[in-house]
C-alpha cells in the first residue's frame, strides 16, 4: 500500500508549477486525483404497519448495504480552464429497495432495479474561470479542484455532467451523506426536486459570479423524459430546468456563517396529481396525465453559523407548489430542518464529530390527496393514506479512526409517520457507516 501511494504522490510533485502574486509563492497543481469510498449499512427492526402498499416500507425485520467508490480527476488545460472527470462504482440496496419513506435515511443509494455494483461517469465537465482585482483566495489541493491562487471576484461557467449539490445548496452541517448526516432530507432542501437522473447527476450549465463576501449561481440543464429516469429528454425547449441561489458570506460575534437562497422552475413531461383524481378516482395513477407544458416550482433558505471554534448550528426550510408529481429526488413539497454539529475538542477527540438534528416533512393538499386515493409516486405510496407531516429525528458520531483518511461513524435514525401516513410505524434506524478518502 505504502508503494501505491508512494508512486501516485510522484507525479504531483513533478507536475507541479510556482505561480507568484506580489511577495507570495504559492503552489499551482497542473492536476490532481482524490479517492473516495463508502460502505453504509443499516438494519430496521420489525415496526407496526396493519396495511402495506406497493411502495411501501417493509415492516418486517431487514437490513441492507450499499457502496459507493469514486475517483475525482481535474486537471489545468489552459490559463483558467479546469476540465473535471470522476469515474463511480456504486451498488447495493436501501431498506425496502429504497421506498416508502420520502426522507429516505440512506443518501448513498439510488432507486435503480439491480443491487449489483455498477461504474459509470459521474461527473464530467469544463469549468472555465475569469477573474479580476487585487484581493486573493487561496485554494487548497482538494476534491476536483486543484490547489492554486483565485481571485475574490470572479466569473465562472460549467459545462458537462455534474451534481447539483457540487454548486448549489451547500452547508457546512448538512450537505454530505459520506461524512455529514445521512439522511436525504439533510442533504440538500427536501423540497427542493433538483434535476437529476436516477443516479443523481444532470447534464447542462452552471455560472457563478463571485465576490469577496456574496455568490451568485445560476444553471440550466437539462430534464429526463420520465420520473426517476437516466434518459435525456432531447425536446430541451420543453423540458429544462433553471435554478438561482444567492449566497451571502458573514461574521457574526467574530464567527462565520452563511445564508443561502434558492429558487427553481422545472419544466416537462409532469403529471398532474389532480387531473389523476379526476380521472379516476379510486385508483389515480398521475403518469397517465404527463404532457409538455408542466411546471414545478419552489425555494429555499438554507444557514449555517459557526457559534464557536468546535461548535455549529444550521437550519433549512423548503417548499414547492406540489402540483405535479415528484419528477428528480424525493416526495417532498415542505420542509423544515435543524441541528447542530460538535467537535471533539472537549473530551480530546479534535477530529470527532457529534451532531445531532431534527426534519420535519410535509406534502401539498394535491399531493396528499392524491396518495390517499390509492395513487403512488415513484418512492411512496401505502395504497391508503392517514396524513401526518414526517418527523425524523438523526443522530451519528463520526470517529476520525486513521489520520483523517478512514472515518467510522455510528448512526441512529428515528421516524415518525414513514411517508406521511399515521397508521405505519414508528420505525428506527440503525446504521454503521465506513467512509476513506485520499
Amino acid at each position: 500500500m505504502k508503494k501505491i501511494i508512494f508512486f501516485i504522490l510522484i507525479p504531483f510533485c513533478l507536475l507541479e508549477s510556482i505561480i507568484v502574486f506580489g511577495q507570495d509563492t504559492v503552489k499551482q497543481q497542473r492536476f490532481n486525483f482524490h479517492f473516495q469510498q463508502t460502505v453504509i449499512t443499516q438494519y430496521k427492526p420489525p415496526f407496526s404497519a396493519p396495511y402495506s402498499g406497493r411502495n411501501s416500507l417493509s415492516p418486517d425485520e431487514e437490513t441492507q448495504t450499499s457502496i459507493t467508490s469514486t475517483l475525482f480527476g481535474a486537471a489545468r488545460l489552459w490559463p483558467g480552464a479546469i476540465v473535471v472527470f470522476n469515474p463511480e462504482l456504486s451498488g447495493g440496496s436501501g431498506l425496502s429497495k429504497t421506498e416508502g419513506i420520502a426522507g429516505f435515511p440512506n443518501g448513498e443509494t439510488f432507486r435503480v432495479n439491480s443491487v449489483a455494483p455498477a461504474v459509470y461517469v459521474a461527473r464530467l465537465y469544463l469549468r472555465q474561470l475569469f477573474q479580476w482585482g487585487n484581493e486573493k483566495d487561496t485554494l487548497t489541493d482538494d476534491v476536483n479542484q486543484p490547489a492554486g491562487i483565485r481571485s475574490k471576484r470572479y466569473f465562472s461557467i460549467a459545462v458537462g455532467k455534474f451534481g447539483m449539490a457540487d454548486f448549489f445548496d451547500g452547508n457546512n452541517f448538512s450537505h454530505d451523506p459520506r461524512s455529514q448526516f445521512m439522511n436525504w432530507s439533510l442533504m440538500d432542501n427536501g423540497a427542493w426536486d433538483y434535476p437529476a437522473n436516477t443516479r443523481g447527476y444532470v447534464q447542462g450549465l452552471v455560472t457563478e459570479l463571485g465576490q469577496p463576501t456574496w455568490t451568485l449561481r445560476f444553471a440550466f440543464t437539462m430534464s429526463v423524459t420520465e420520473a426517476n429516469s437516466s434518459t435525456w429528454d432531447a425536446k430541451i425547449g420543453k423540458a429544462n430546468t433553471q435554478t438561482i441561489e444567492f449566497e451571502k458570506r458573514y461574521t457574526l460575534s467574530g464567527q462565520q456563517g452563511t445564508v443561502r437562497i434558492l429558487s427553481f422552475l422545472n419544466n416537462g413531461k409532469m403529471g398532474s396529481y389532480s387531473e389523476a383524481i379526476q380521472q379516476n378516482p379510486s385508483a389515480p395513477v398521475v403518469d397517465s396525465t404527463q404532457q409538455y407544458g408542466r411546471h414545478k416550482y419552489g425555494f429555499g433558505i438554507s444557514a449555517d453559523q459557526y457559534i464557536s471554534q468546535n461548535f455549529g448550528v444550521f437550519a433549512k426550510a423548503s417548499w414547492n407548489d406540489g402540483h405535479t408529481e415528484t419528477w428528480y429526488f424525493t416526495e417532498i413539497d415542505r420542509s423544515v430542518s435543524f441541528g447542530g454539529t460538535l467537535k471533539g475538542t472537549s473530551w480530546g477527540r479534535k477530529d470527532d464529530e457529534l451532531a445531532l438534528a431534527f426534519v420535519g416533512n410535509g406534502l401539498s393538499p394535491d399531493h396528499r390527496d392524491y396518495l390517499a386515493a390509492g395513487g403512488y409516486g415513484f418512492i411512496i405510496g401505502d395504497g391508503r393514506l392517514n396524513y401526518s407531516p414526517e418527523l425524523i429525528a438523526e443522530l451519528y458520531y463520526k470517529i476520525n479512526a486513521y489520520q483523517q483518511k478512514f472515518w467510522l461513524s455510528p448512526d441512529y435514525q428515528f421516524i415518525l409517520h414513514p411517508a406521511y401516513n399515521a397508521d405505519r410505524g414508528p420505525v428506527s434506524v440503525l446504521g454503521i457507516r465506513a467512509h476513506i478518502e485520499f
